[in-house]
Parts: C-alpha cells; structure tokens; sequence
C-alpha cells in the first residue's frame, strides 16, 4: 500500500532531457511535460525530491511500468539497500549523505530502464552536483551515452560522498589523539569518541548492505547495463570495498583512543594518589611525635629545658628530608 509517511516533504519534480542534440532542464514539471520530454530527448531523468504526494508518485508509476511493490520501497523510506530487476527496468535503493545535516543519511531510489532514470529523495539537497554540470558540459562524453551510464554517475556519486565525511572523521580523530598524548584532553572527549563511534556505527550499516547490492551487479550480467558501463561498476563496487575498510579502521582507532584517554586519566589519578601516599607517610612519624608531646603530663623529657623546642622541630626535619631523600633514591616521588 502507498502510504506517505508523517513527516514527507512535500513532492517537488525536475526533468532533465538529454542526447546528440543537446540538454533540456524543466523545474516543476508535471505528467505531460515529463511525456513530451521523453518523446523529444533520448534520455530522461526525473528527479523527485519529497515523498508526500502519492497520486503523483502511483501516476509516475503507470506513466514508465514501475512495479507496484517498488513504488511501496520508494515510500518506505527505512529499505535495506538492494538491487531488484523486473522485465523492463532495475529498480536499486541505498542510503545517500545528506550535505545539509552533519553525519545523516536519507533514502535514495533509483529505477533505470532502456532509456530513462528516475531518482527519488526524501528531502530537497543532494550530491549530484557534479553530474549536473557533466551534463550541461557539451563537450563531455555524459550527452552521447545512455541511461545506464546516467545511473552509474549517479550511483558513483552517492558512494564518492561518504569520502569526504570520513576524512572529516579523520582530521578529528587525530586531533583527539594529539591531544590525549599531549595530556590536553578535556572531559568531552569521551562524549566525542561516543558520538564519533555512533556515527561511524550508522555509516557501517548504511554501506555494509551497499556491498552486497554493487556485486550483484558486478557479478552478473545485467541486461540493464551495456557491457562498456560494467567496468565503471566494478570502480564504484571497489569504491564501496574502500569505504568499509576505513570504516573498521576508524571504529577500531576510535575505540583505541577511548582506551589510551581511559588510562591517561587513570594514570593521572595514580600519580596524584602516589604523591598523595607520599606526604601521608612522611607525616605518619612526625604525627607521633607530636602526638607523645602534645600530652598533659608534668615530669616529660626535655619539658622545661631551653633547647627541648628546637631539637624536636630538628629531628622532625631531619626525619621528614631522610624519607623524602629515601623515596627519590627508590624512585618513587
């Protein structure tokens, strides 16, 4: 059942035409401007950002075959990525970055038939800058190819951007770590290494399914891609390899760092405890001589002599420097 969800952006369309004679972009475009479009141009790409308005969506549908229960992933928007084929046209569904919100993903749908493309987001601002300006360029190679190749433009971009957040994550893990060996840490860097391992566990779970959909379509032979496309495909699928392994390779630093800011804390509170033991044992003797002459009684040794004072503020000197001197000769202070 098409069913939007509570929260949807209202549905906005843009159509791209493009072939040998050159590009046409429409903003706002309905039903029979996307008609004339695709009898004019040798391909077609509509984008559809927000997921509100279903009658368009179900009429986008009949307008180019789309499956119904595709339709029902497309507004659903918590699908795991995957590729599906249908008879006449592939239907492919991933998590994309959204450039607007720090370390978020939404939805991204894609169905490529013979000689159309049609994305659907969830909300408006993507990253697809890029294959925009190669399109409008009329010397580049995008105008003269078909629509499998608009797809993996599409699809290379989507993986490409997740590049740039990751070296975001870099830059701040490293100046976590300078600062925990530098003993600058503060204490929001266990929330920073919390949230920067949360992130990274969402990132995991929205490129690991990502994976298994680009080898499927590496490893067999889709009738929807021609065979110069596929090449392409095994560099985004590599691309996809790439991000997984710096993914593990950033979990596993963030949760290092996490353990070597635990033991500098750890190992700061042990230098101040054994500072700590220190003093409390250089006063333990200096205590109890204090103590057996602070007590009331009239006939004491050296009570009432001149030199009583001065001797026993010596000896506590005395006693107080030979056990520090003893502690630096064992290197304990």
């Amino acid at each position: 059942m098409l069913q939007a969800a509570p929260d949807a952006q209202a549905t906005r369309i843009s159509a791209t035409g493009f072939g040998t004679a050159g590009v046409t972009e429409q903003q706002g475009v309905d039903l029979a401007k996307i008609e004339a479009l695709r009898a004019s141009a040798a391909v077609v790409w509509i984008d559809i950002v927000g997921l509100a308005d279903i009658e368009i969506i179900r009429q986008l549908g009949e307008q180019f075959g789309l499956h119904r229960l595709a339709l029902e992933d497309v507004v659903h928007v918590n699908q795991r990525a995957k590729v599906e084929e249908f008879d006449d046209h592939l239907f492919l569904v991933l998590r994309m970055v959204d450039p607007t919100k720090v370390h978020e993903t939404e939805q991204f749908a894609m169905f490529l038939g013979e000689n159309f493309v049609l994305t659907f987001q969830e909300r408006a601002g993507d990253c697809f800058g890029m294959v925009r300006s190669r399109l409008r360029d009329a010397k580049g190679q995008m105008q003269k190819r078909g629509a499998d190749y608009l797809a993996y433009a599409l699809l290379d971009s989507v993986v490409d951007a997740y590049f740039p957040m990751l070296e975001e994550m870099d830059a701040r893990l490293e100046t976590i770590e300078i600062e925990i060996l530098d003993q600058k840490a503060t204490t929001n860097a266990v929330p920073e290494l919390h949230g920067a391992r949360r992130c990274l566990l969402e990132l995991r779970r929205a490129v690991w399914p990502l994976r298994e959909a680009m080898s499927s379509l590496v490893r067999s032979e889709n009738r929807h891609f021609s065979s110069d496309v596929h090449p392409y495909l095994r560099d985004v699928s590599d691309h996809v390899v790439q991000l997984l392994d710096l993914l593990e390779n950033y979990r596993e630093m963030t949760a290092s760092l996490l353990d070597l800011h635990l033991s500098t804390v750890n190992h700061r509170l042990n230098e101040v405890m054994k500072l700590l033991t220190v003093i409390s044992t250089i006063f333990i003797p200096l205590t109890f001589l204090v103590g057996v002459y602070g007590m009331n009684f009239d006939w004491m040794p050296e009570l009432r002599v001149w030199w009583g004072y001065p001797t026993a503020m010596a000896v506590m000197m005395v006693i107080a420097f030979g056990m520090l001197r003893l502690f630096r000769t064992r290197g304990w202070v």
